[in-house]
């Protein structure tokens, strides 16, 4: 049964308020859950579309990761740092979603017509932002920018980036020493601070 809502409106944007929250939600409460889901879904949706730019495998993908959470918040040992525990969980459901796709296509078993049905899919998403991110042009420029990455730095980026994720949290989602995270960042960046393709990439992303 869904616990009734607090007689008293609360902000749960603030960190005391979240860190209620989690405890709440690690108690069994359900309605601290879903104020939880509530004030991650919209991040961690974007940070699984930019890795998948289907809608619908965004979708899928981001209510796996809830229902996850859900059944695993009670052995959250820190809750101080469930955002980071939250996006590491997006994190593997994305890589199952891409390891399962490469099986599938080794064995052939998915049609040429579903790449063109992600794409009608991507094409279905609202006018503003997400209209813009999704022009091909700006797609090609991102990837072109990527392919200049090494792995760890390209995660990083992505994640500092395009997920808005702080340093902290990137170490949490990928595992590693924050220090790791400045120093791959800190490469990442250099590669590209002095290079005319990627001021215009960050001139076409804000414009």
């Amino acid at each position: 049964m869904v616990e009734n809502a607090p007689a008293e409106q609360s902000d749960p944007n603030h960190p005391r308020e979240a860190h209620a929250l989690v405890l709440g939600a690690m108690a069994g409460q359900r309605y601290a859950f879903q104020q939880l889901m509530a004030l991650y879904e919209d991040k961690v949706y974007r940070m699984i579309f930019f890795r998948t730019r289907s809608r619908l495998d965004a979708e899928d993908i981001c209510q796996d990761v809830f229902i996850q959470a859900f059944k695993s918040i009670k052995r959250l040992k820190d809750p101080e740092r469930f955002g980071g525990w939250l996006f590491r969980i997006a994190a593997n459901r994305i890589k199952d979603h891409y390891r399962k796709k490469r099986v599938r296509a080794i064995f052939s078993f998915l049609p040429d017509v579903e790449r063109d049905a992600d794409q009608a899919a991507v094409n279905e998403e609202g006018p503003g932002v997400m209209e813009h991110i999704e022009r091909r042009e700006f797609w090609e420029k991102v990837n072109a920018m990527l392919e200049r990455l090494s792995q760890m730095e390209k995660e990083v980026f992505l994640l500092r980036f395009f997920d808005d994720l702080g340093i902290r949290e990137i170490s949490e989602v990928i595992n590693k020493s924050q220090s790791t995270v400045k120093t791959h960042l800190y490469r990442a960046l250099k590669k590209f601070k002095d290079d005319e393709s990627f001021r215009d990439f960050l001139r076409e992303a804000v414009s």
